[in-house]
């Protein structure tokens, strides 16, 4: 009798992706977020979560697949699929007051002895919510845990911020946040920012895009403890999409046009260069090189190398001992170490001192 109760409570359904079909059931009232989870636990990995997908479902009156109505639920025997949807390639990277959003992630006050550069990374954000309140673009801040780690800087003004909620989760993207990103019409980038890059950042940016959101990070107002996690993290998040930037970049490409009404209001926040928040460090140097495409060494090679450069110092006796070349592209490093094509790393005694 159980079984038969079970069944009766149940409604069959055949779950479609690419080019597969399989039949299933699911309890009867089952909403949008219980026949996500029906697809992901029968395709799996087939199923990429950092794109947008589209739930279907056919319709027998139009003799096709239709978008999923807002608040369906399955009452009876019905087909659905699961369509990824293809990122326009031509709109990456253009930011808009009208489609944006800024998101300022745990800036508090108990990270500050322990986050890289954290001063640094709170006056660039700093720099960050002045021109969004300039341009009237929505700030959500989160606060991870404040009952232990505290609340945000105080030298982080939120004035005017739309949403500041607490949280446990590491990525912002909880149903509080939701709930107020729908409040907002048209957005459709998210300018993220804060700490720590290879934790709450990464997880905030990888939920984001999973939404269908395209996600600017600024590197040069995010850090982590170690300069290992945040150099990697960075880079992992550009080859998923992710656009990484710097805060100049995001406040000049907002106002687009010298003739924009808040430019010379901008350009008064710009005027004297941001910090560099340890972009400059060996470390983060190498990974512009090969996120640029200049770097021709294995990735246990450069990892190698920055554990290398993170064990020792270097004080280089001239800056331009030897050269890095790829085809006629000469790159000059200033570092006492060369890592050559069979990936070994040569140390140029003449040229250096170890302290």
């Amino acid at each position: 009798m159980a079984d038969t109760h079970s069944n009766n409570n149940h409604v069959p359904v055949l779950f479609s992706f690419s080019v597969f079909s399989r039949a299933s059931s699911v309890p009867v009232g089952s909403g949008y977020e219980v026949l996500i989870q029906k697809f992901l636990s029968i395709y799996g990995s087939q199923i990429d979560v950092h794109r947008k997908l589209v739930l279907q479902y056919f319709s027998e009156e139009w003799g096709q697949y239709i978008d999923l109505p807002k608040g369906f639920t399955v009452s009876e025997k019905c087909r659905l699929r699961l369509v990824p949807l293809q990122m326009d390639i031509t709109t990456l990277g253009n930011l808009s007051p009208a489609t944006s959003v800024f998101f300022c992630c745990d800036m508090q006050e108990r990270f500050r002895p322990a986050i890289k550069y954290f001063g640094d990374i709170i006056s660039v954000g700093q720099r960050l919510l002045q021109g969004a309140r300039i341009l009237g673009i929505p700030v959500v801040v989160s606060e991870q845990y404040p009952k232990g780690l505290g609340s945000t800087v105080q030298e982080m003004d939120l004035t005017g911020a739309k949403l500041v909620f607490p949280k446990t989760k590491f990525s912002m993207v909880i149903p509080e946040l939701e709930a107020a990103l729908a409040e907002i019409p048209g957005v459709r980038s998210v300018v993220l920012f804060g700490v720590e890059t290879h934790v709450c950042i990464q997880q905030t940016a990888l939920d984001l895009i999973g939404r269908g959101f395209e996600v600017h990070i600024v590197a040069d107002a995010t850090s982590s403890r170690s300069m290992m996690d945040r150099m990697f993290a960075l880079e992992r998040l550009a080859r998923t999409g992710i656009i990484i930037t710097t805060s100049e970049s995001v406040l000049l490409q907002l106002v687009a046009d010298k003739e924009h009404p808040k430019f010379k209001e901008i350009q008064n926040i710009i005027k004297v260069s941001a910090p560099e928040s340890g972009l400059l460090s060996k470390e983060e140097w190498l990974y512009g090189l090969s996120a640029h495409g200049l770097s021709i060494y294995s990735q246990a090679a450069r990892g190698l190398l920055v554990t290398c450069l993170s064990i020792i110092k270097l004080s280089c006796l001239r800056s331009d001992f030897f050269t890095y070349q790829r085809s006629s592209l000469p790159v000059r490093y200033e570092m006492g170490l060369r890592l050559d094509r069979k990936h070994c790393i040569k140390f140029h005694s003449p040229a250096m001192s170890l302290k």
